[in-house]
């Protein structure tokens, strides 16, 4: 006899961070607000609703995001606030159940197919996850309800802010068919316009392509795009584990000699340290030693190289400079094209062991 279908929500805090500063300062409220600090390297951590409406949206520069709306009230992030209140909402969530797949400090994934409260419905679930949510924060949450993970998560965006949407298991394949397959995890703009090119810009036409067809252009990722165009995903909800690595990378339109990669390892470097502020704003007892840059020729070749220096990396420009010194490390001809690159943070170690090393490592100098 078959497993019963999971139940999963996807819960995402509505424009988290730009909420928490309009719940705690009145004035903020119904005024554009922009969770970043200013500068040239700085980028977006949230906008509020209002802010949005102008075209801002989080991960951008924040030069950009002040053109797009010069009237917007730009407020430093505070991690310590934005951490106490995630803190609130997984106990709201722990209620429920135990299995609990954070995401970020304002989304994760639950499996409620057997709950501690009881209650009948993951509907039921939801709707009681949101209103303690609202009760005991005074934020707004949306959530997704479907049969898995992605579908989910897909859901949860459906009717923001502060709605819920739910996608039972017999319309699962009705609700994907007409969306964008942009909207698939995994498909980014290059294997999108790869996608377009084989005359596919919707789920629906993505189920008229033989999987044979996809693997040829695809590899063994064309299976998998054919099972997400039916909705299949088996994938549990993981409790949470200890972050292993922080990374970013991105494939050119045109491949590029190494000498030109740098303002794009500036720019994931920037992605990455944003996200690497986030992990230390959910868990600061663990930082990251190595910085990695990868790298993929034109002929599909992946390179890493790696540094883990005597100090684990503290600012932006300290792993954007590692990073970009780390091609010198490539030994390619100079001919050589790349058509990706990414920058990583890994060694996580605990923050009492990295300090340790560190003073271990300076008495050796001494």
């Amino acid at each position: 006899m078959s497993a019963p279908a999971r139940k999963i929500l996807h819960v995402d805090m509505d424009a988290f961070y730009a909420s928490v500063e309009q719940r705690d300062d009145p004035s903020l409220r119904g005024r554009p607000v922009v969770v970043a600090w200013r500068g040239a390297r700085s980028v977006v951590c949230a906008a509020s609703y209002e802010a949005r409406k102008f075209g801002v949206r989080s991960a951008m520069p924040a030069v950009r995001a002040e053109r797009l709306c010069p009237q917007a009230v730009f407020v430093p992030p505070d991690f310590v606030r934005y951490k106490a209140v995630s803190r609130q909402v997984r106990e709201i969530f722990a209620r429920h159940t135990e299995l609990i797949e954070p995401l970020s400090l304002d989304e994760a994934y639950l499996d409620v197919t057997s709950t501690r409260s009881g209650l009948a419905t993951a509907t039921e679930t939801a709707e009681a996850i949101r209103t303690a949510i609202r009760e005991e924060t005074h934020l707004t949450a949306s959530a997704g309800v479907a049969p898995n993970k992605f579908v989910a998560k897909i859901a949860s965006d459906w009717r923001k802010p502060d709605g819920l949407f739910v996608v039972r298991p017999h319309q699962v394949e009705a609700f994907l068919a007409p969306l964008p397959v942009g909207r698939l995890p995994g498909v980014g703009k290059v294997s999108e316009q790869r996608l377009a090119e084989l005359g596919i810009a919707t789920v629906a036409d993505l189920r008229t392509l033989d999987v044979a067809v996809l693997e040829q252009h695809f590899g063994r990722w064309g299976r998998r795009l054919h099972e997400l165009s039916f909705g299949i995903d088996d994938n549990p909800v993981q409790p949470e584990r200890p972050t292993l690595q922080i990374s970013s990378e991105d494939t050119f339109e045109r491949d590029l000699p190494i000498e030109d990669l740098e303002p794009h390892i500036e720019r994931l470097a920037s992605k990455t340290w944003e996200g690497y502020q986030r992990e230390l704003a959910r868990d600061d007892s663990r930082i990251a030693r190595t910085v990695v840059l990868k790298l993929k020729t034109s002929d599909f070749r992946i390179l890493t190289r790696s540094l883990t220096p005597a100090e684990p990396p503290s600012s932006l420009h300290e792993l954007t400079r590692i990073a970009c010194d780390l091609r010198a490390r490539v030994a390619l001809p100079t001919r050589t094209k790349y058509r990706l690159v990414g920058v990583g943070l890994s060694g996580f170690a605990d923050r009492d062991e990295a300090d340790a090393q560190i003073d271990l490592f300076e008495g050796q100098q001494a």
